[in-house]
């Protein structure tokens, strides 16, 4: 090692120990243990370029590991992306760009939110399957345009974490060479020494998993850790490599302690391990002068690298035009003209389940939007996810567009992240509804991040009969619907689900959810009902019954819809008007105008009944104090879905006598 490249180093631990000391808060034990990884990734391995952070063919660098921010935001400060020093001063401080763990879309450079561990090994998986994707589908011979890599950092808790072993099965089975990943096996974690709970040789895991693995046992050797990259870049497997480090490397009483993980230094402490390194500087947060010379050189190198690459796609263009404007379509988040053209309009003849109106739709769309691929969590059959004449994404043919997630829900979710954060791909996932209990955490960092992929979770409720209730979702669209900026759209029939694609398809930010049935239910007859348009606006009136003003309300979705149509014919028959609302999607309706919303749910009509076969809880927002639920508050059992319905009092009869109790109390 070099005395210069011993001065960048040390300045991303000194930088890493100021920011957490100013803080009061953070974790400075890992950036100083992988601060000479860092630099062999930031400085020389690493195609990227400071000033086009979006170029498409970067590699990818993804920090597992989130809560060592302090080793991102060093090196996207040093190299030159938009990050200024003043932000690494206000490290964890409101309306910083440095956050305690990774944003993506917050900070320039920052490739996915990180944070709870596995979920960014789980979505760099995803960043994998989508490169080979594009590859497979636009390079041409001698036009390799969309070849990168995507390098992903883990500590002893991503590996520990079940959706980490989940997705690298799944990756080496695929045989996703494209995809680094570097294992800091410092040994230590919040309680102590990883032997209290952790004891495995995790190479020979991933040996099993069917990747390449290597063993490095100095993370200070900048030589073996470039010779241990390189021999990666050539495998024809994913690569797996385990880093011996020292967390809190240089200071004298903390080093390979729990002390050093996530906890300050102390002022003391940190002084001491300055000495101990041998910087000179006393000034907190000091960049010499040779370190940002030495390390902004990557700006011109990669904008270097930036301009041969738009040449060498011009090149492409004029060799494939047809291929070039498909490419600049899709990351542009453009559809094709058309691309909704032979969506089916269902007629009143022909009820079934929305999860087989999916399909229908599915593969309806799927001829006109090459860039929309995904698959189930080996449920296909049942979600009705195959698409009609396409090929299995396997090892031997990335350009195809049906994936198998195989029994991993929560991989799944990562892996449809991390493919979500690649311009021009629309992914989608498939499980039963109640499954959405294992990936709910990706989902979430896909809200959080503003990250749209699609999932269909059918078995929606107790409707799905014999199974009984470990698969019976009761609890999950109240659970899916608090998550901020994410979708849920429970469709009534085939033609609100035509209409649920559309929008989960022309949403941008945030993950879009179809809740769908699995037994059959009816067509509505749009010629006496609202055209089902009206889901675009999240609720709408879907019919008034009787003459006059409505007297009561009632809301519903799903296929609770039915039984809520009838109570409203049968109060109507009884003399009393009524208003059928359906609500397939709360967070659309919520961002309607005040007026439109006063006009779907007048607020002087106060006696009003939510109809769903789940959970009353948020029922509250539209129904008011004086209205009621006909919900589920227990859990469900095992019969067939009549006996379920008819015992849990979904029935037009039982809706009825509870309006009818709002009206005479």
């Amino acid at each position: 090692m070099t005395q210069l490249e011993q001065l960048c180093i040390n300045t991303v631990r000194t930088l890493a120990m100021d920011a957490v000391e100013k803080a009061t808060c953070g974790h400075p034990g890992t950036p100083m243990a992988l601060a000479p990884l860092g630099y062999v990734l930031y400085r020389h391995v690493l195609r990227h370029s400071p000033r086009n952070p979006d170029w498409p063919v970067r590699d990818r660098f993804v920090l597992s590991c989130g809560h060592a921010s302090m080793l991102l935001y060093s090196y996207l400060h040093l190299t030159g992306y938009d990050l200024s020093r003043e932000e690494i001063k206000n490290f964890r401080q409101w309306g910083s760009k440095t956050p305690g763990h990774p944003e993506y879309g917050h900070t320039p450079g920052v490739e996915v939110t990180t944070g709870p561990l596995g979920q960014g090994f789980g979505a760099a998986v995803g960043m994998a399957v989508a490169q080979k994707w594009m590859a497979a589908r636009f390079n041409r011979p001698g036009h390799e345009i969309f070849d990168y890599r995507i390098y992903v950092v883990c500590s002893d808790g991503d590996m520990m974490e079940g959706i980490a072993s989940e997705a690298a099965s799944l990756a080496g089975h695929l045989r996703l060479s494209n995809i680094t990943a570097i294992y800091d096996d410092n040994h230590i974690t919040i309680d102590g020494n990883t032997s209290l709970s952790f004891s495995e040789d995790v190479c020979r895991r991933f040996e099993s998993y069917g990747w390449s693995t290597q063993h490095l046992e100095d993370a200070n050797d900048l030589e073996a850790i470039g010779s241990a990259l390189s021999r990666s870049q050539s495998s024809d497997r994913p690569s797996f490599i385990r880093l011996r480090s020292h967390i809190g490397y240089g200071s004298p009483n903390k080093q390979d302690t729990a002390a050093a993980h996530g906890s300050v230094l102390g002022a003391e402490e940190v002084a001491l391990t300055k000495k101990n390194l041998g910087w000179p500087y006393e000034e907190p947060f000091t960049v010499p002068d040779e370190v940002y010379a030495e390390m902004r050189n990557t700006v011109d190198e990669g904008t270097a690298r930036y301009e041969a690459w738009q040449t060498q796609f011009a090149s492409y263009q004029a060799a494939f035009p047809a291929e070039a404007g498909e490419y600049l379509e899709s990351i542009a988040g453009r559809l094709p003209d058309g691309w909704d053209a032979e969506i089916p309009t269902f007629g009143p003849e022909k009820g079934m389940a929305t999860r087989v109106a999916s399909g229908n739709v599915l593969t309806a769309i799927a001829s006109r939007l090459p860039n929309l691929i995904g698959g189930s969590g080996d449920l296909a059959g049942s979600t009705n996810t195959t698409v009609k004449g396409s090929k299995d994404f396997e090892a031997d043919s990335y350009d195809a567009r049906t994936m198998h997630f195989g029994i991993r829900e929560h991989a799944m979710g990562g892996v449809l992240h991390g493919m979500a954060l690649t311009p021009g791909v629309i992914p989608y996932g498939s499980t039963f509804f109640v499954f959405s209990d294992y990936m709910r955490p990706p989902i979430r960092l896909a809200a959080l991040s503003g990250v749209r992929f699609i999932m269909l979770y059918t078995h929606d409720s107790i409707g799905l009969g014999e199974d009984g209730p470990t698969h019976q979702p009761v609890e999950h669209l109240a659970a899916m619907r608090a998550v901020p900026n994410c979708l849920v759209i429970r469709p009534c029939d085939a033609n609100e689900t035509a209409e649920a694609w559309r929008i989960a398809l022309e949403h941008r930010s945030g993950p879009v959810l179809l809740i769908l049935t699995r037994q059959s239910v009816p067509t509505l007859d749009r010629s006496v009902v609202a055209p089902a348009s009206g889901l675009q606006n999240g609720g709408y009136v879907l019919a008034d019954f009787g003459t006059g003003r409505p007297k009561v309300i009632l809301i519903s979705t799903g296929s609770e819809i039915h039984p809520t149509l009838a109570a409203a014919q049968r109060l109507a028959d009884g003399g009393v008007a009524a208003r059928v609302v359906s609500m397939p999607c709360w967070r659309l309706f919520d961002q309607q105008p005040r007026d439109y919303r006063d006009c779907v749910l007048p607020p002087s009509i106060t006696k009003r009944v939510a109809v769903e076969a789940a959970s009353p809880l948020g029922w509250e927002r539209y129904i008011g104090l004086e209205g009621k639920t006909v919900c589920i508050d227990k859990f469900g059992a095992s019969a067939p879905v009549e006996i379920l319905m008819q015992e849990y009092g979904f029935t037009p009869e039982n809706i009825a006598a509870t309006a009818m109790s709002l009206l005479t109390n």
